[in-house]
């Protein structure tokens, strides 16, 4: 019996983002060896205005697979209006967007 040896090759899947998820624009660095950096977001508010954060903490990140899509999803700190809020930035590479996850 084989007991599933060498069937369970490919990478794990991450399976769904849960949360509520909103499209944003994010301008970022990206290095010579590939690491990215967000520097700044734009996000449209619930009154339809375009809101610019400048300030974003990236506590980490990681490469994973929602769904079989490769994204890299970052643990931020976004200072909106004097507010700490915590979120995951999450990066969809194949589709090049990017989404705020809010818990």
């Amino acid at each position: 019996m084989a007991f599933g040896i060498g069937t369970n090759t490919g990478s794990a899947d991450a399976g769904t983002v849960k949360g509520i998820q909103k499209e944003v624009a994010c301008q970022c660095w990206f290095t010579k060896s590939g690491k990215i950096t967000p520097l700044m977001l734009k996000v449209q508010d619930e009154d339809g205005e375009i809101r610019v954060i400048h300030q974003i903490e990236v506590h980490s990140q990681e490469k994973k697979l929602y769904a079989g899509i490769p994204s890299i999803e970052f643990d931020c700190t976004l200072t909106i209006l004097e507010q700490a809020i915590r979120v995951k930035l999450i990066y969809y590479q194949t589709e090049n967007r990017w989404v705020l996850n809010f818990k």
